[in-house]
């Protein structure tokens, strides 16, 4: 039996949960994109990123491999949400139907988050190190519609069918974001996300009667 008077107290601090750790990722991520959009990406270190936040240097670099990769939780949140949203498609309704109803650009955010990650996507027009992330993430998106489109359609995520209409998600999404993102260069407005919305799910007109 352990003697617990003379056990040793944990020295340093406690450990962070992963809710913390994507509490902090996001709050560096809106921090990059202000500073970015501000004055350049070449003129922003992970130094000031980490200051703006109250974090160190070394929590930044713990988080992300290099600066650029800031922009990927707030684009994350953006993927997440569209992918929530098919994902919980009920099988009598029209997809175009659906989306007209459920679809938001993020889950439970703020229009702050909204415009950032609209400013990211203008960013990744004349930032190539910003259009490399996104691109990126892009593809990790569409591996991420493959999987709810084959669990919906009772297929592989391998198969042909499903990867080309995932791809067609994808494709639409980023279009619709590009256009949304040039259209609310001025602040985000329930128009504009009403628009956004649409644009959506007439470009995905008739996908629905495949799945």
């Amino acid at each position: 039996m352990t003697d617990v008077a003379t056990e040793k107290p944990r020295r340093g601090r406690p450990p962070v949960s992963d809710e913390q750790r994507q509490r902090q990722r996001l709050d560096l991520s809106r921090h990059a994109v202000r500073l970015f959009a501000e004055q350049g990406v070449a003129a922003t270190s992970g130094e000031q990123i980490a200051r703006a936040a109250g974090v160190s240097e070394r929590t930044f670099w713990r988080y992300f491999p290099h600066k650029e990769s800031c922009v990927e939780p707030l684009l994350t949140k953006m993927v997440d949400a569209f992918c929530a949203v098919v994902r919980a498609w009920p099988r009598e309704l029209e997809l175009v139907d659906h989306l007209r109803e459920a679809y938001s650009p993020l889950l439970d955010a703020s229009d702050e988050d909204i415009e950032a990650v609209l400013a990211v996507v203008r960013l990744t027009h004349g930032e190539r190190a910003l259009r490399a992330a996104y691109l990126m993430l892009r593809e990790r998106a569409e591996d991420a519609l493959a999987d709810v489109l084959a669990e919906r359609a009772g297929l592989s995520r391998n198969a042909i069918e499903v990867r080309v209409q995932a791809a067609t998600m994808s494709a639409v999404l980023k279009v619709a974001t590009d256009d949304v993102a040039r259209s609310a260069v001025n602040g985000i407005t329930t128009g504009t996300l009403d628009g956004h919305r649409e644009q959506i799910a007439a470009a995905l007109r008739g996908l629905s009667q495949v799945l």
